[in-house]
């Protein structure tokens, strides 16, 4: 039997090591589970921007310059949407709304998120198996300054703007976890990608019986920084780690995650960090973790799972 990789992922930087990883393993040797905390409802569709990063990723035909949203994209619906009074703050291309419509389409004819999303994929070419954290909806409130706001409202429609006190995950508690999290028998490993800790992987963490999976199994269990020199790579950790109480580096993102992985992959930049976070009780291995090209994105993937590996011989040391 092929031990699989589980991967967890959320946004562009998620993207970019699931496709590193899809890259160098079979395509049945990974699974990636991915986010959807931050779907909502818009112009009357179901709108799945974790998933359908990943799907356009893996599929070759995602917006290079943005890393989400489709490549060679048009955008006629939004220009003609305006005049008439419609909502435009949250862009959607042409070819990006077709994703939406036929998956609310096929939503509402009674189908679930996990057969829509594998088809879908497959569809566009998609070879390693992709699936929903849950097909129950989940969706990630931010508690702010301004009061308490849809996840999506708070990201894209305010730009990150108000200061952000708590988040919560509504839904989380009655959702049922995609299997992939709960099965985790054949597992060589589990990679957290190097999402936003709070928005993209506390979400899939905070589905009932999916961290007590990842405290059973033995595979080894590595996280991949999102935070190089104190910034973030993509996206608002960085300014959640502050506003949440968090040391603004990949030290806070290892503390954060110190209680469930093993490992910590770390960049070359913060190279000065490992011995703090080896204080922590995890083992860390420095790379470059910037991932500018395809190659890039392979080449990280080959030291994460070489980092799994040695970590899953006892006594031996990165």
């Amino acid at each position: 039997m092929t031990k699989r990789i589980l991967a967890l992922a959320g946004g562009v930087g998620g993207a970019k090591l699931a496709l590193g990883l899809a890259g160098v393993l079979p395509a049945e040797a990974l699974t990636v589970a991915v986010n959807t905390a931050d779907d909502f409802e818009h112009l009357g569709l179901t709108v799945c921007p974790d998933l359908d990063t990943v799907m356009y990723t893996l599929a070759g035909v995602a917006n290079p310059e943005t890393g989400w949203g489709r490549r060679d994209e048009s955008w006629t619906v939004m220009e003609a949407l305006g005049p008439l009074g419609g909502e435009t703050w949250f862009r959607l291309g042409d070819k990006d709304l077709a994703t939406h419509i036929e998956r609310t389409r096929r939503l509402r004819a009674g189908e679930t998120l996990s057969s829509v999303t594998r088809d879908l994929s497959t569809r566009l070419g998609v070879k390693p198996a992709m699936v929903p954290m849950s097909d129950d909806p989940v969706r990630t409130m931010v508690t702010t300054d301004r009061g308490e706001l849809a996840f999506q409202d708070w990201f894209v429609r305010l730009r990150c703007e108000p200061k952000v006190k708590s988040v919560r995950f509504a839904g989380a508690e009655t959702a049922l976890a995609n299997p992939a999290l709960l099965d985790l028998a054949d597992l060589r490993a589990i990679v957290v990608c190097p999402s936003n800790p709070f928005v993209s992987v506390a979400p899939i963490l905070a589905v009932p019986g999916v961290q007590a999976a990842l405290a059973r199994t033995k595979a080894p269990k590595v996280a991949v920084t999102p935070i190089v020199g104190g910034q973030a790579i993509k996206g608002p950790a960085a300014k959640m780690l502050a506003e949440l109480g968090h040391d603004v580096s990949a030290l806070g993102v290892a503390r954060y995650y110190k209680d469930w992985v093993d490992g910590f992959v770390l960049d070359a930049e913060d190279a000065g960090l490992a011995r703090d976070i080896e204080t922590l009780g995890l083992r860390v291995r420095v790379a470059d973790t910037m991932m500018r090209n395809d190659a890039d994105k392979r080449r990280l993937a080959k030291q994460v799972l070489e980092f799994v590996d040695e970590l899953a011989v006892p006594g031996r040391h990165s």
